[in-house]
């Protein structure tokens, strides 16, 4: 019996010893180091802040006309009041349309940034998948999206490696 208990707990600690191996990447730190994310991001801040410049005024049009209109109404007839009313829907309904086609979700800042960014982003992924089927990694956690790491032995980074692996060696 105690020869059985012996090999197996031999056998468990064989299993254990082969476990899966792990690594960690730092994906802000490799983005921080590909000039075509920097790049990009530069241009994707300057579409949203010429966007944003064009939404603000649009909005700033239907404040304009909103404030005439509270300073005329007692000057307008009925059917004036509709007309003025209906012009001032009609404006932030405009420029809501907009927000909407600049900044929703799928809007032209939300495609820029697929256009840009994505294939950097594919590239990150096909070498962090490539180094860890070559190295025997059984999973490559990213520190930079939190995940309640609390400590990651510096070792087992290897943001570098996908990094020569992408040709941006330090």
């Amino acid at each position: 019996m105690k020869r059985l208990f012996g090999l197996f707990a031999l056998l468990i600690l064989s299993q254990l010893s082969f476990g899966q191996k792990y690594a960690f990447v730092d994906s802000e730190y490799i983005l921080k180091n590909i000039p075509a994310f920097e790049a990009a991001n530069e241009q994707l801040d300057q579409l949203s802040k010429k966007w944003q410049v064009e939404v603000e005024a649009s909005f700033q049009e239907v404040s304009e006309l909103y404030q005439n209109y509270q300073t005329e109404n007692v000057f307008l007839s009925n059917e004036m009041k509709v007309k003025r009313e209906n012009e001032i829907i009609e404006k932030e309904q405009a420029a809501k349309q907009l927000q909407q086609r600049y900044f929703g979700p799928e809007g032209e800042l939300f495609k820029k940034r697929e256009t840009l960014i994505k294939p950097i982003q594919d590239e990150i992924y096909n070498a962090i998948t490539e180094i860890a089927g070559d190295n025997g990694y059984g999973a490559v956690f990213d520190k930079a999206s939190g995940m309640g790491i609390m400590f990651i032995d510096s070792k087992y980074d290897i943001s570098d490696d996908i990094l020569e692996k992408l040709g941006y060696k330090n």
